[in-house]
């Protein structure tokens, strides 16, 4: 057999090895594509053959990931081939991400070349800023993108150089303040204590920060941390 395609197999048989059963063919139902990824709960465990505790400490997960196209394929079959077997679903939380488009709106080709090289982009601006101009765009909230060079570089020139510049500021304080007063400073966030209303300010400001990005993440709302 050279040529595996349905016509050139459908007349084939195979002689079954368990005496008194009809020879085997090729069935002509074919279950979806996508059967395999939604039985990824189960497969990857070899369950319910074995493993029965790992898959009772794993299912369902506390969450999945994936691109909002996934509506119709992977998590369309984690859910019903879950519902079918166990009447829930196999994910606590879903984690969606939009698609990221060429700046036209069109998606991005290999063919019509209608993006920036991805390389190029980190070269001139760095990984950083190409990040952080991701995760604070609509991609997060499982909206499309029109990804834009120009956004990568209002990110370095309004956010990174802005942070750079007070990190320069306070380090050649610290360096001023050593050389001055012939003293080693040291940072002790159990001690750091400070009268001046602009110090507490920011103290105040940055637990608040904190607490409030440790609460959307646990809530699994990723994209509100990025506001």
């Amino acid at each position: 057999v050279t040529d595996l395609h349905r016509d050139s197999i459908d007349h084939l048989t195979i002689p079954s090895v368990r005496a008194g059963h009809p020879p085997l063919r090729r069935v002509s139902e074919v279950f979806d594509c996508w059967f395999e990824s939604g039985a990824m709960p189960y497969a990857q465990l070899h369950y319910p053959f074995k493993n029965q505790k790992d898959f009772d400490d794993r299912f369902p997960a506390d969450f999945i990931a994936e691109g909002i196209d996934q509506t119709r394929g992977w998590f369309y079959t984690l859910l019903v081939i879950s519902t079918a077997l166990f009447k829930k679903a196999p994910f606590k939380n879903l984690i969606a991400n939009g698609l990221v488009l060429a700046s036209d709106g069109q998606k991005m080709s290999k063919r019509k070349k209608n993006y920036p090289d991805p390389m190029e982009i980190v070269n001139k601006y760095g990984a950083d800023a190409l990040r952080l101009y991701l995760v604070n765009s609509p991609v997060v909230r499982a909206e499309n993108l029109r990804f834009k060079e120009e956004g990568v570089r209002d990110i370095l020139k309004d956010v990174f150089l802005p942070w750079y510049n007070a990190y320069r500021f306070l380090i050649q304080n610290i360096q001023r303040i050593n050389q001055e007063e012939s003293m080693t400073f040291t940072f002790n966030e159990e001690t750091a204590t400070s009268t001046n209303v602009m110090d507490r300010w920011i103290m105040s400001f940055t637990q608040s920060l904190l607490a409030f990005v440790r609460r959307e993440m646990e809530a699994y709302r990723a994209g509100q941390t990025q506001a």
